[in-house]
């Protein structure tokens, strides 16, 4: 950044000489303007990383044009120079986002405190700048590695990649199942320097405890009964590339204690083995799990996951990216329309009103199924509800109910109808409600139970069972009426008096 371009706007021009030959000297590029409307004009012309601007001088003063700088965005750091009588000024113009000030009049020690100032301001403009390059480049993508997606979160996620794939720290993939843990992981692995080696990746939940650890660390001839040649593991096979363990917090604790063994020195021994093997590898992991509850419960080593989760990505699940749920199944539609060798043209308005609006538990790997399934049932041009609807979400005929919300409805009212109108289409069933809304079974048989009772219910556990499998449910016991207070005794009734004739 010594080269940077640095604007200096004042109206005095004992100053404007001066800081131009002692910035110039220490080996910066300078502008001089006499006045805040020429150092705005100047800064909408050309980028500088700095601004010197003092807080009174003609036509714009520094406090406007710091106003002007953030209302256009226009990247700059700006130190305002000032008086000795306008200092308050100055600490309001940093309140505002000035980098700092400085008083004048600018003797050796204040040029001292400028000089150290600016290579940190010019530092900060650096970063940021790359931020708004990366921010600008990821603008309008749907596609990124082999991710799509184009909504907010999502960008969010391809920014996290490509400023942590040149580097060689360890990162943990958060995420529920189906969201595309694992493409992340080639993503990092491809936007890397280790992008022409090895990619390696071993699911941890799916192998025995005795498997994964010969799978990760492999074997010496003879090391057990029917190891009859050596075999490399992981760790090995990967050097120079990317190792990528899949649900890890499923591994058993005495691997996770040799697997932090081999992430902290870089070298592994294979079972049987009496050598080290030096080696290098990139460790990427993935989890569905919540972490904090794994290692409260004793299942994740603290230590492992803090040498793991160096950079952490949290994969938004599909319900809420809903901007790209239309642009995934499109882009499935064509892939599989391909492959099975049909012309369909789209999803007609009843497929996609139950596309948009199912909660897709199951996430992109879910939606990918049900649009494959879609097709290759589809007699048609288009697909239809009964094609992208599987038979047990079915609501009658197949179609889609639409689910409509009185004006003035709470939040609460409008989640009891929806649960209610969900529990109706499953036929009753609380689990594959919860399924279908995202929600658990026991936050299910809540609302069910709030809604028979009419109040809220504070602990869902003690919920009957609501679904239509089981017994019905006891009526609610409502609170008995109080009991009205018996009347006064009646004074005894007079005798009759006999009439007198009138």
């Amino acid at each position: 950044m010594k080269h940077a371009k640095i604007l200096i706007a004042d109206d005095e021009a004992a100053i404007t000489t001066g800081l131009s030959a002692i910035l110039e000297d220490a080996g910066y590029a300078v502008d001089v303007v006499s006045d805040g409307q020429k150092a705005l004009e100047a800064l909408i012309a050309e980028r500088y990383g700095v601004v010197l601007a003092d807080l009174k001088m003609p036509k714009l003063d520094g406090l406007t044009l710091l106003g002007e700088l953030q209302q256009r965005k226009i990247p700059t750091e700006c130190i305002i120079i000032t008086g000795q009588a306008t200092v308050d000024s100055a600490v309001q113009a940093m309140q505002q986002g000035a980098y700092d000030y400085i008083e004048k009049p600018l003797n050796a020690e204040k040029l001292n405190r400028l000089k150290a100032l600016i290579p940190k301001a010019l530092d900060k403009y650096q970063v940021q700048q790359t931020n708004r390059e990366l921010a600008s480049k990821l603008e309008g993508l749907t596609h990124y590695a082999e991710l799509t997606g184009q909504s907010e979160s999502m960008r969010s996620v391809y920014q996290v990649i490509e400023a942590v794939a040149p580097s060689t720290a360890s990162v943990l993939i958060l995420g529920e199942s189906g969201t595309g843990k694992e493409l992340v992981a080639r993503a990092l692995h491809s936007k890397s320097d280790r992008a022409k080696g090895p990619f390696f990746a071993l699911n941890c939940a799916a192998l025995p405890k005795e498997i994964l650890e010969n799978e990760l660390f492999g074997h010496e001839k003879g090391a057990f009964t029917g190891s009859i040649s050596e075999k490399p593991g992981a760790f090995e096979m990967s050097s120079g590339g990317t190792i990528f363990l899949d649900e890890m917090a499923e591994m058993s604790p005495d691997i996770q204690v040799k697997l932090l063994r081999a992430i902290e020195t870089k070298q592994v021994r294979r079972l049987g083995g009496k050598k080290e093997i030096s080696v290098d590898i990139r460790i990427l992991a993935a989890t569905n799990k919540n972490l904090q509850k794994a290692i409260a419960d004793g299942e994740l080593r603290e230590d492992l996951y803090y040498r793991l989760a160096v950079v952490e990505i949290d994969l938004p699940p599909l319900r809420e990216r809903a901007d790209d749920i239309q642009l995934l199944a499109n882009e499935f539609l064509g892939r599989f329309a391909q492959q099975n060798g049909k012309t369909l043209t789209g999803f007609d308005d009843a497929a996609w009103e139950w596309v948009m609006s199912y909660h897709w538990p199951g996430n992109v790997r879910e939606l990918k199924n049900a649009v494959e399934r879609a097709v290759i049932m589809s007699r048609g041009t288009t697909i239809g509800p009964t094609d992208i609807i599987p038979r047990h979400l079915r609501n009658g005929g197949g179609m889609p109910a639409a689910l409509t919300i009185p004006m003035g409805a709470t939040a609460a009212e409008a989640r009891q109808q929806l649960v209610l109108r969900t529990f109706a289409s499953t036929q009753g069933d609380a689990e594959r409600t919860a399924k279908v809304l995202g929600l658990s079974e026991r936050e299910v048989r809540g609302e069910l139970l709030s809604i028979v009772t009419g109040e809220a219910v504070a602990d869902t556990e003690a919920a009957p069972r609501a679904d239509a499998k089981s017994q019905p449910a006891a009526a609610p016991v409502r609170p008995a009426k109080k009991k009205e207070s018996a009347p006064p005794p009646r004074p005894p009734a007079k005798k009759p008096m006999a009439k007198k004739g009138r």
